[in-house]
């Protein structure tokens, strides 16, 4: 079986290339963002032409936290649009029977019902912050909706929660949350520095997935003949930013004082994913968050002492 990774060198693609890469059944088709431009259509229609993949999994995406979701808005919305719509049409086009479409969790509304489940979907306004990055989400689960509907294909869709594990983007202010609570107690902590920043409140309640407990819910789900159409991939327990900052705080092992700017947004007040339908299918994550903070400082202290550090 021939699967292609879209987006393979970013956390989300990693972490597939190192779930698939030792079935012996499975041989991995990926490509870089330099040798194959997924918001061109042309390039990505005449890939899948030439290449046929029995499986797609789209990964790739243009992504960031707050900052970097407020900032740009509109390469957010445009370049998600078009991965999303080029990948779906594009293995359509090349015969592909089956595609998996990765979202988020930001697809549902700022004040859905919680823990939110997938009938939260299109029933208030969004988070304005990632609102283009939302938007552009929905699209494309809706995309593989409709041809799954029209044209009897297997393509549907999986939204995981927050994620963080090896090969996350560590940019202070590009970042999501955990990454760069990372990097920032790292350089406090190295510095001697007595206090670190916070941004918000510390109220916030979320939830985080290690990357690779996601790749294992995606082989989970290419084994199922008819999964759902959309489908939440998450944890099932939350846990507030200040509670996430401690647990950061101690992996990395700054001792000093965390002040919280509560002139900074704090975004959603509540997003914790309904996991009970893939619960109920026969899957379940297997990495608390405090073994997987300390995982991922592992990797994070890895990726920067080998040079390949992101951000």
């Amino acid at each position: 079986m021939k699967i292609f990774i879209a987006g393979h060198k970013g956390m989300v693609g990693s972490a597939l290339v190192r779930r698939f890469q030792c079935e012996s059944d499975v041989s991995l088709l990926t490509r870089s963002r330099t040798e194959l431009d997924l918001t061109n259509q042309a390039a990505v229609l005449a890939f899948f032409a030439a290449e046929k993949p029995d499986v797609a999994i789209i990964g790739a995406a243009r992504v960031g936290g707050i900052h970097a979701n407020s900032t740009y808005p509109a390469e957010f919305i445009y370049d998600n649009l078009f991965i999303a719509a080029n990948c779906i049409h594009g293995a359509y086009l090349a015969g592909v029977k089956r595609v998996l479409f990765l979202g988020s969790s930001c697809i549902y509304p700022k004040h859905a019902p919680q823990p939110m489940s997938e009938s939260s979907l299109l029933t208030g306004p969004l988070e304005p912050t990632n609102e283009a990055y939302a938007i552009a989400k929905i699209a494309g689960l809706k995309l593989a909706e409709f041809y799954r509907k029209q044209y009897g294909v297997v393509y549907h869709s999986a939204m995981p929660t927050n994620l963080y594990g090896p090969n996350d983007n560590y940019h202070l202010q590009n970042s999501h949350v955990l990454p760069a609570l990372i990097r920032k107690f790292h350089e406090a902590k190295e510095a001697g520095r007595e206090e670190v920043v916070a941004w918000g409140t510390g109220s916030p309640r979320r939830e985080f997935l290690q990357v690779d407990d996601l790749a294992d819910a995606c082989a989970f789900l290419l084994q199922l003949s008819n999964p759902p159409d959309l489908i939440n991939v998450g944890l099932g327990t939350d846990v507030t930013i200040k509670e996430l900052t401690e647990i950061v705080a101690s992996a990395v092992g700054f001792k000093g004082r965390i002040v919280w700017d509560s002139t900074k947004p704090d975004g959603s007040p509540v997003k914790l994913m309904d996991v009970a339908r893939l619960t109920a299918l026969g899957w379940k994550a297997r990495t608390n968050l405090r073994d997987g903070v300390a995982m991922t400082y592992r990797s994070y202290l890895a990726e920067k002492a080998a040079g390949t550090l992101r951000g």
